[in-house]
């Protein structure tokens, strides 16, 4: 079989369907939606940070949380840390292409959250004087 056609086969196998329970793209959307890493997505748009940076950039992230954050999304193609030959030497995150693509959407999500909070505010006012 050449080479393109099997690529071909294994791309087929590989289709994604994240309400089927065993598929791995379940856990790279609970990784991208997860708290934090909507946070780190979305604050390496903005800018590539060092870690501790970015720490202070996603309030209340704890650095073992921020850490394992990271490694997920750089596992899934989302995130690179890049080494920097300094004294002492410091690691830079940044966003791969793919994760471009993925913290756009992401941060279109939040603008839309963000400019609609007096509504969700008025929301959860009704809702507390109701129940």
């Amino acid at each position: 079989m050449p080479e393109a056609d099997l690529e071909a086969d294994v791309e087929a196998d590989l289709e994604a369907d994240v309400f089927a329970r065993d598929c791995a793209s379940r856990e790279t959307l609970q990784t991208v939606t997860g708290r934090w890493g909507v946070l780190a997505l979305a604050a390496l748009a903005e800018s590539n940070y060092r870690f501790g940076e970015l720490r202070r950039r996603v309030d209340g992230v704890s650095e073992r949380m921020l850490s394992q954050t990271l490694q997920a999304l750089e596992r899934d193609g989302l995130v690179s840390r890049t080494v920097l030959t300094t004294i002492p030497p410091k690691v830079e995150y940044g966003l791969t292409p793919l994760g471009e693509k993925v913290a756009g959407h992401l941060t279109g999500l939040i603008e839309f959250v963000e400019s609609n909070m007096p509504e969700v505010l008025k929301a959860r006012e009704h809702y507390t004087r109701t129940t």
